[in-house]
């Protein structure tokens, strides 16, 4: 896969210096392997309606989007998690000022295989299971089998979001580090004792697994990402914005994109892909920070 994105970089950066587009400024966006796949899609409808521009999109993991934004090598990070105060300040001290922008919504999903008899567990269970202080599905009302574990890199947005939201501290030295989303659910999907974490629109039409409901507490009711309803009332536990991060007030390419991105259009696209159109309140978010 690595090769055939070489690839495909190669030839898209010929077809910018020699082709139709060599007058055109190539807006670059990276990171975040949860956004990836929706921007690739919103920056292929936006180019054939607007055969002048060109966006190029590829992954990496939300630290190393921004990484790039305060290095000056992108024009957007995408990003599954909030900038950190170390990475502020060295945007800061590089003379880049970063502004986050909301494009969509995720409901981050904990999935078992379809072979497990658990269908529901708290946020408490889920982090001391990643954090390796529950090791057994029995402890949990399953069955006596050792529980693997599977999630992200350190580079992960979505790493730092689950560490953050449920181990408040680290992970379990036995967890697996998977290099994306698809990788994790493969895992789980050939692994009967495992559990792991995607982002929603991953999970969709997905055979052999199982996602979870979430309960904030013990005796708590319990929620599905699967419902948009549950995400969209803010019941779900585990539901998140989606950044882009951008350096100040954009230049007008970007802008552009941005505004389409946050568009009706745009919107549609990231209920197409799986994810869920921001609220009013990011809407105003957005406005106040980069006035798009």
């Amino acid at each position: 896969m690595k090769k055939i994105l070489s690839i495909f970089m190669s030839v898209a950066v010929l077809c910018f210096s020699f082709g139709p587009y060599a007058h055109a400024k190539m807006v670059q966006v990276k990171g975040s392997d949860t956004l990836i796949n929706l921007v690739q899609k919103l920056s292929e409808v936006y180019m054939e309606k607007n055969p002048d521009k060109v966006i190029s999109v590829t992954g990496g993991g939300s630290g190393t989007g921004i990484a790039a934004l305060v290095n000056g090598k992108c024009s957007i990070a995408n990003a599954s998690r909030l900038i950190k105060t170390k990475e502020v300040d060295m945007a800061v001290s590089r003379g880049v000022d970063p502004k986050k922008v909301i494009v969509a919504v995720d409901g981050l999903c904990f999935l078992v295989n379809s072979s497990n008899v658990i269908t529901q567990l708290t946020v408490d269970q889920l982090g001391k299971i990643f954090r390796g202080e529950i090791t057994n599905w029995k402890e949990v009302g399953g069955d006596d089998k050792p529980i693997s574990l599977y999630g992200r890199q350190s580079n992960s947005g979505t790493y730092d979001f689950v560490m953050e939201f449920l181990t408040k501290g680290d992970f379990s030295p036995k967890m697996r580090q998977m290099n994306g989303n698809a990788q994790i659910i493969e895992g789980v999907k050939a692994d009967p004792t495992a559990i792991g974490y995607v982002g929603i629109a991953y999970v969709k039409g997905v055979e052999g697994i199982h996602v979870l409901e979430v309960s904030r507490a013990v005796g708590g009711k319990y929620f599905s990402p699967m419902n948009d309803a549950d995400i969209k009332n803010g019941n779900y536990p585990l539901a998140r914005p989606l950044y882009q991060y951008v350096d100040g007030m954009p230049a007008a390419d970007v802008k552009d994109f941005i505004a389409f991105e946050l568009s009706p259009e745009g919107q549609n696209i990231v209920k197409e892909e799986g994810f869920f159109e921001i609220p009013e309140e990011y809407i105003k978010n957005n406005k106040a920070t980069v006035g798009i």
